[in-house]
């Protein structure tokens, strides 16, 4: 990637960190760096490379340099979705692009490629490893889009009273589960133990006990 290149879709980042994914649009970006808008296209040729330009760039921030090479296929994993929590954490608007375009720039192919072979690795039949990094690819941006969307958070009324917007008898569940409702949630603690779920259905995948 070029040096303006890299500074393009750095500003980029910027301009969506100061005021949302929304803002981010080849004039402001000309505006932000100082040029015209045609003169950006010899660099990125539309929105969509843009934005996908955008989703290269954050990646390249997940991804080693080398895997080290006595790293087990479950720290890879590990390892991977950490990452990818600590990116939109940096970046609340980053887990819906993450979401919303498709794997097509070398460093997000290549982020794929890091699931694949600790796919592989793991012993699972190669015939669902496409399914299989698909579900760890969801989870994965899927608990931290959730996250950064304040989804996770209790929002202006505790369990409690939300509950107490409808009759008991509407909510067996939550009656049922109220002693566990009403704890304080550690998601970090949760995103290991979600992380741990998804190892074992990659072992149960790949026949291991």
């Amino acid at each position: 990637m070029s040096g303006r290149r890299e500074e393009i879709l750095d500003a980029a980042l910027d301009i969506a960190d100061e005021h949302g994914l929304e803002a981010v649009s080849m004039r402001a970006l000309a505006d932000r760096v100082g040029v015209t808008p045609m003169a950006l296209y010899r660099h990125v040729k539309d929105k969509s490379a843009l934005l996908d330009g955008m989703i290269g760039r954050l990646l390249t921030a997940l991804l080693p340099a080398r895997t080290p090479e006595d790293q087990t296929w479950e720290e890879r994993l590990g390892a991977l979705g950490h990452a990818c929590r600590e990116v939109t954490r940096r970046h609340p608007w980053a887990a819906h692009l993450l979401f919303s375009r498709p794997a097509v720039t070398p460093d997000a192919v290549r982020a794929v490629d890091i699931v694949y072979t600790a796919l592989i690795d793991a012993g699972v039949p190669e015939s669902q490893v496409p399914r299989l990094e698909r579900l760890v690819s969801t989870f994965v941006i899927g608990f931290a889009a959730s996250e950064a969307s304040g989804r996770f958070s209790p929002g202006t009324l505790d369990p409690r009273s939300r509950r107490g917007q409808l009759p008991d008898e509407e909510l067996p569940g939550h009656r049922r589960l109220a002693p566990y409702l009403d704890l304080p949630v550690d998601l970090t603690a949760e995103f290991e133990a979600d992380l741990e779920d998804i190892r074992a259905l990659i072992r149960a995948a790949a026949g291991r006990p």
